[in-house]
């Protein structure tokens, strides 16, 4: 079968051929209709190999939709051709976090297709149990697996703040690419916040409104205060940094008033420095990784009733190596998805 592997350090994966996997007791066989692309592959392909931690080569892909295709001896849940999209955080299932529904958090190790495991940008999948298997009824597969992480990634961060989110407060999304259009959406299904959208260029902005945003602003040195402005000089209440790199963390930190929240969400290697002078007082600053299937199962529920709605750029297979491409350029409008 055809799958995109990172197969050496520092280069670009390549399309091979593979074996079709088999799956053992307790495991299910997918047969893959879409795998969605992440800016966490490129974070994982730029890895030094000294202290790399996953395998390789390895599959990737960890936004995974597709359909039933062999069941593992002593696998039950679910039946040979039902529709489902996959949960991607593997946790061991017996820590706290694991035992509180947060798998993500695993403390002994969370492992993901694409992140631990050979992943969806292939043409067949081994999932480790039915459990990390959610069924989507009638959804489009392509719109649908980018549910796994594009969706239940600001999903999970906006339930941690949404408290400060009352009427008349105000939300800033730093990044409107394919987690931060979908923020957007959920800020307004789920809050009374205006928000307020900073990213680069017309067309980036002009897709930030088309989502829902109400002001859209250039991301660059002079965003906070346009933010301020706009709250008549208290800030906002809650700033989303969907990037993650030191100068996107220092507008969020600019731009957020006193005793509200910072949610540093983007993998790009830096982020907000927080102090007692160099910040608003009070103010709270959190990372949030990833979601709890409880949740993914809720957003499968908003987008069956139209609630939400990931946009996405479709790609055959063979061209996966040009997807890549296209997300490092930023020239993907939502989220760029393979179909095999």
């Amino acid at each position: 079968m055809k799958a995109v592997q990172y197969t050496t350090f520092g280069q670009s994966p390549e399309l091979v051929e593979i074996e079709k996997p088999t799956p053992g007791p307790g495991e299910v066989l997918l047969r893959i209709t879409a795998s969605g692309l992440c800016h966490s592959d490129e974070v994982v392909m730029s890895f030094p190999e000294e202290g790399y931690p996953y395998p390789m080569p390895m599959t990737l892909g960890h936004e995974p939709a597709g359909v039933v295709e062999q069941l593992g001896e002593g696998a039950t849940g679910v039946s040979v051709g039902d529709s489902v999209i996959v949960y991607g955080c593997w946790g061991c299932g017996v820590c706290t976090m694991c035992a509180s529904g947060r798998e993500q958090l695993c403390l002994n190790g969370m492992v993901s297709p694409g992140l631990g495991r050979d992943g969806a940008m292939a043409e067949y999948m081994i999932v480790d149990t039915a459990r990390h298997l959610v069924p989507i009824g009638d959804l489009d597969h392509v719109r649908a697996a980018s549910l796994t992480d594009a969706a239940l990634t600001p999903y999970e961060a906006i339930k941690k703040v949404q408290h400060h989110l009352t009427g008349g407060s105000t939300a800033v999304v730093i990044g409107a690419g394919g987690l931060g259009h979908v923020a957007i959406q959920l800020l307004r299904e789920l809050t009374a916040a205006r928000i307020v959208a900073l990213d680069v260029g017309d067309e980036k902005l002009a897709f930030a409104k088309e989502m829902g945003a109400h002001e859209a602003f250039e991301s660059n040195g002079e965003a906070a205060a346009k933010i301020k402005e706009l709250t008549d000089g208290v800030g906002a209440d809650v700033v989303f940094d969907f990037v993650g790199i030191d100068p996107t963390g220092a507008t969020a930190l600019a731009a957020v008033r006193v005793a509200g929240a910072v949610v540093e969400v983007g993998a790009g290697g830096g982020g907000a420095k927080v102090g007692l002078m160099t910040a608003p007082y009070d103010v709270e600053v959190r990372t949030s990784l990833w979601g709890t299937r409880s949740s993914l199962l809720e957003l499968v529920e908003m987008a069956k009733r139209g609630q939400i709605k990931i946009e996405t750029k479709e790609y055959p297979i063979e061209d996966a190596l040009q997807a890549y491409a296209d997300l490092h350029d930023g020239k993907v409008r939502g989220r760029a998805v393979v179909v095999p």
